[in-house]
């Protein structure tokens, strides 16, 4: 009876994850501060980098916080909820999911990256931190957020792994890491064509 209790939770907090993390919150401020729709400017995405080009910086520090607490509370409420690593990393997954293929897009979205933030955020602070410097060197050197954030995705795998010990968070993080890579993919060809916008 327990083992189905589980199961009915873990199914339920994935719906609510991907429910969450569908909510296309980028797209919501672009239309609150009445500017141009981040699909139609830059990289065509939703994600906070793109919304601060297409509506400004406060829209997009605001898609940024609530993009991350789309990952951030549903797996708070699968911590509280399950106790269990293993599935909670699933749940983070299904919030991640929610925000690239949203189906109040289309079943498409954003990259990941923030909604994983707040996924890792509540996993494992102490691996963000250590994530979040690769981030800031990369920045730092290249001025690209792109390559951050799939470089800060890619090194989350051993961090997560040293941080937590567990076998199964480190393959959900992996799976987690290859999603936002191949989200970046067109990121990736104007790399390497020298034709991806910088930062500054």
């Amino acid at each position: 009876m327990a083992h189905y209790l589980t199961v009915g939770k873990v199914v339920l907090l994935i719906f609510l994850a991907f429910f969450l993390g569908s909510v296309p919150f980028g797209l919501l401020f672009a239309r609150l501060f009445g500017k141009k729709d981040p699909r139609e400017v830059g990289s065509g995405n939703v994600g906070a980098t793109n919304v601060a080009r297409a509506a400004g910086k406060v829209a997009g520090v605001l898609t940024l916080v609530l993009d991350a607490a789309k990952g951030y509370l549903p797996v708070l409420l699968a911590w509280g909820w399950l106790k269990s690593p293993d599935y909670v990393a699933l749940v983070g997954l299904f919030a991640i999911l929610g925000h690239c293929y949203s189906p109040f897009l289309g079943f498409k979205g954003g990259k990941g990256v923030a909604t994983g933030l707040g996924v890792y955020l509540a996993l494992s602070p102490l691996a963000v931190i250590f994530a979040a410097v690769v981030f800031g060197l990369v920045i730092w050197r290249w001025r690209y957020v792109s390559l951050a954030s799939m470089s800060a995705a890619l090194a989350m795998v051993p961090f997560i792994y040293l941080a937590q010990r567990s076998p199964m968070l480190t393959f959900f993080t992996a799976l987690i890491a290859l999603l936002i890579t191949w989200r970046h993919r067109a990121n990736i060809q104007r790399l390497m064509r020298g034709e991806e916008p910088k930062f500054f």
